[in-house]
């Protein structure tokens, strides 16, 4: 994948860039090696509008700062509502524009992303149910599950969340959350009870959709679909 730079459950210590107002709201992308915005599709983050240039903007780590460049763009890029002329600093919480098509925010790491204050957009395009593996908090409809999962009914949340939509089997799930443990001593059982009080936690903070689907003799899924105000 060209692209592995998009991880929306990855854990680690190099700033991240979210897409906000635009056509790829939601998304988010990690600053390691510097990231490229623009038409083409050898870009970083690609946007597929005439009003971006083929290679339009650039963020990017120097001595261990972070900035963002116009690459000569015709429509330009803009920090604080001033088109960039030069690399400008980047700071937590940052806001820039690419043309008048696509708003990001920039933020020092995945673990000071302010979910909590961050535009109800993200939540909308990317699912009813978000979480963060690093510190294992998650929300349904923007709000947080408190208190939080226990460590095995995370571990199973994450599992499903990593693969939505797809059945995952059950020995898969039995192997991923008692991966420290001896799992083929686990029971049916065992998980049946994990999947109910997982399913009776979501349902205490939405109790009008069936996130946890068993399918009978294939698996488990996470049914996790966009969200949108009530």
């Amino acid at each position: 994948m060209s692209k592995a730079t998009e991880q929306d459950h990855i854990t680690n210590e190099f700033p991240v860039i979210v897409a906000l107002q635009g056509p790829l709201e939601g998304r988010r992308w990690i600053v390691k090696d510097g990231v490229v915005i623009g038409r083409d599709e050898d870009c970083t983050i690609t946007i597929e509008d005439r009003q971006v240039s083929r290679h339009h903007a650039r963020v990017f780590l120097k001595d261990g700062v972070c900035y963002v460049e116009d690459l000569g763009s015709k429509n330009g890029t803009f920090f604080a509502g001033e088109t960039v002329t030069q690399p400008t600093h980047l700071s937590d919480g940052d806001i820039i524009q690419v043309a008048l098509i696509q708003k990001f925010a920039f933020y020092s790491s995945d673990a000071t992303m302010p979910i909590d204050d961050l535009d109800q957009s993200l939540f909308r395009s990317v699912g009813t149910l978000q979480l963060d593996e690093r510190s294992r908090r998650v929300w349904v409809r923007g709000n947080e599950i408190n208190p939080p999962l226990s460590a095995a009914q995370f571990r199973l949340l994450f599992c499903l969340y990593e693969q939505v939509g797809k059945v995952v089997p059950r020995e898969e799930l039995i192997r991923r959350i008692w991966e420290e443990e001896e799992s083929s001593g686990v029971s049916e059982q065992a998980l049946d009870a994990l999947i109910r009080r997982l399913r009776d936690r979501l349902l205490e903070m939405d109790n009008t959709h069936r996130f946890i689907v068993t399918v009978r003799g294939h698996g488990t899924r996470l049914d996790n679909p966009p969200f949108h105000d009530s």
